[in-house]
């Protein structure tokens, strides 16, 4: 009976190990995929950050060009209500010049056709 009992003991020491082996094993695999998770995320991370880093700049080129745009428009609408005055101002003269062409001329027809 004592001899079976160190039998049972080492048995059970056995399967103790055995089964602790393999929950290292496992634990062990677990970390390797986690570990390998890991290097991807952070490759991802890296690589999302270096696209948001090139949008950033393609963001700042467009906000400069619409910047030179509305600097643009801005001097096109000058220039257009420059021209609009303009064109006001040569109506009045060229209304003023008419009123004046009729004024001699009648000025003209009267003092040649004075009674």
């Amino acid at each position: 009976m004592y001899g079976g009992n160190d039998d049972d003991y080492e048995e059970r020491n056995r399967q103790l190990i055995f089964q602790g082996t393999q929950v290292l094993g496992r634990t062990g695999e677990s970390l390797a995929r986690s570990t390998q998770i890991a290097v991807e995320t952070e490759q991802i991370g890296n690589e999302v950050v270096s696209e948001l880093g090139e949008q950033r700049e393609s963001l700042l080129r467009t906000r400069t060009r619409l910047e030179d745009a509305n600097e643009q428009l801005n001097s096109a609408k000058s220039l257009l209500k420059s021209m609009s005055r303009n064109v006001i101002y040569n109506k009045l003269i060229l209304i003023l010049i008419i009123v004046l062409e009729i004024l001699i001329l009648a000025t003209v027809s009267y003092l040649k056709f004075k009674p």
